[in-house]
């Protein structure tokens, strides 16, 4: 959706103070006898970030119609500031975040959105990077970009991992 650009930077101030207040109430309550664990667990659902990036690209914003029609957009006006509002995003978490909270607790549930947090800020990161930054090649920002523009341009059913080309691999919709 069209956002302001308050709203469309708000990701980027947002989310890295969020991350930075559950990591510190997180690793308080995890204990310093858990905190390997905990931090394993942030490892695990940022990779997991990963799929969820893919599938959310793949399934829902080229096959849900108001959501599609919302990404089409951006297909078309890629340099406007056109994405989730971060109350929209942050609303998400939460509802994965509070089951967790209430099965495993707040420790564990603090790793799990802390690393689908931090996966997110990566995702928005280098998405902004790749419409709005000229990377040198041969980075691995330039080939993002161009795999990007290749979704974008040449083929919209492949390239759907926007920071990842695993995925994209792994389902045999990776092209270049």
């Amino acid at each position: 959706m069209q956002l302001s650009l308050i709203g469309y930077y708000s990701d980027f101030v947002v989310y890295p103070l969020a991350i930075a207040l559950l990591g510190v109430a997180g690793l308080i309550e995890a204990g310093e006898e858990s905190a390997p664990e905990w931090i394993g667990t942030v490892l695990i659902c940022l990779g997991l970030w990963t799929l969820i990036e893919y599938v959310l690209h793949r399934f829902v914003l080229h096959h849900v119609p108001y959501i599609r029609d919302l990404h089409d957009r951006h297909h078309v006006e890629e340099r406007s500031p056109v994405g989730t509002p971060t109350w929209l995003s942050l609303g998400v978490h939460a509802l994965i975040a509070l089951p967790v909270w209430m099965v495993s607790g707040f420790a564990t549930a603090s790793a799990v959105s802390c690393g689908l947090m931090l996966g997110y800020l990566w995702y928005v990161s280098v998405h902004h990077m790749i419409h709005h930054w000229h990377p040198a090649h041969p980075s691995y920002l330039y080939t993002l970009k161009r795999r990007h523009a290749v979704h974008h341009h040449i083929d919209d059913n492949a390239n759907f991992g926007v920071t990842s080309l695993l995925w994209d691999r792994i389902f045999g919709t990776a092209r270049l």
